[in-house]
């Protein structure tokens, strides 16, 4: 059997319903849980304006730090139970509310255009709720096709992300 080599993930996490900056903690402290998968670092809480439709309450983003010997598609099923567990509902309407959201963003340096798994994350480069706090995780990680995180962080459009007040 061949070894599985230790790759570094980075998930980003949203929540703006039933208590957010408690739903974004406890998938972060469920991380820590995911097989085969270390947490290694977690940024400041963020809030945000939402990205979809504007009646709807504020996200409380974050960003966590893992590494893993889980394939993509492994590593993707795992984040998916993770919201189901936590009480995500499904069909969620996109950029709607939702009571958490868990997004694999990069894995190593792994691109993929397959429809259920596009790795880097789409859009990751032009969200500042994304980049902000994956600059506080990993600043001068590579993103393949996109650049380095501070470089893309001082770039993105403000659309008014800032740390939450803890």
């Amino acid at each position: 059997m061949t070894e599985r080599r230790w790759r570094p993930a980075y998930v980003a996490l949203g929540s703006n319903l039933e208590d957010p900056a408690r739903q974004v903690g406890r998938a972060l402290e469920r991380l820590a849980g995911l097989p085969e998968t270390v947490h290694v670092a977690s940024s400041r809480l963020w809030r945000s304006p939402p990205l979809g439709p504007s009646d709807q309450p504020e996200f409380v983003n974050a960003v966590a730090g893992l590494l893993t010997r889980l394939p993509a598609r492994a590593l993707l099923a795992e984040l998916k139970g993770l919201e189901r567990n936590l009480g995500r509902a499904e069909p969620v309407v996109r950029w709607g509310p939702r009571s958490i959201d868990l997004d694999l963003l990069v894995l190593g340096d792994l691109e993929s255009e397959e429809t259920d798994l596009r790795l880097p994350h789409p859009g990751v480069q032009d969200r500042d709720f994304v980049l902000y706090p994956l600059a506080e995780v990993a600043p001068d990680l590579w993103i393949p096709g996109r650049g380095r995180v501070k470089t893309l962080a001082g770039r993105v459009q403000d659309r008014g992300s800032v740390p939450l007040a803890q």
